[in-house]
């Protein structure tokens, strides 16, 4: 068995896109997180996949409320990524963003917004995977935020 530090190494080879999952408490309270850990997985139904780590700080809260919303960071919104993976508590204060159909936080100038509702989730390890069902896209032009050996890149083209 492979130790993680060669691990994260290696998979740190493997260039991600950046996103910011959003959701809403009982209390109408917004919550942030920065997930890179995401991808497509269905497009019959139209389904996306979620990793978050069990000590994150939505992971109960994707457990009890299953709608969020998904922003696909731009390539000038590092500083989004970096606050919402921090331990912050006003996230949201001072950043840009419409309210989704279904009430979730989506980010103004991300390159693509999706609103989702969970189907299914499965411990894996660490993570939960959260296996959600696309209710709502939208998509706009520009360049993505990529995440890449440990840091941020953008695409030249």
């Amino acid at each position: 068995m492979i130790d993680s530090e060669t691990f994260r190494s290696v998979l740190g080879r493997f260039a991600s896109g950046v996103t910011i999952v959003t959701a809403r408490d009982d209390a109408g309270e917004d919550h942030g997180m920065t997930v890179s850990a995401f991808c497509s997985l269905s497009l019959q139904p139209p389904l996306v996949l979620l990793c978050v780590d069990h000590e994150a700080s939505m992971h109960d809260l994707l457990l009890k409320h299953p709608r969020f919303g998904i922003s696909i960071l731009s390539s000038s919104q590092e500083a989004y990524s970096r606050r919402f993976a921090a331990d912050e508590s006003n996230r949201f204060d001072g950043i840009a963003y419409v309210r989704g159909d279904s009430g979730v936080v989506l980010l103004e100038e991300a390159l693509a917004h999706l609103e989702c509702a969970v189907r299914e989730h499965h411990d894996a390890g660490d993570h939960t995977l959260f296996i959600a069902e696309v209710e709502r896209a939208e998509a706009r032009q520009g360049r993505p935020l990529l995440y890449y050996r440990g840091g941020y890149a953008q695409l030249e083209r």
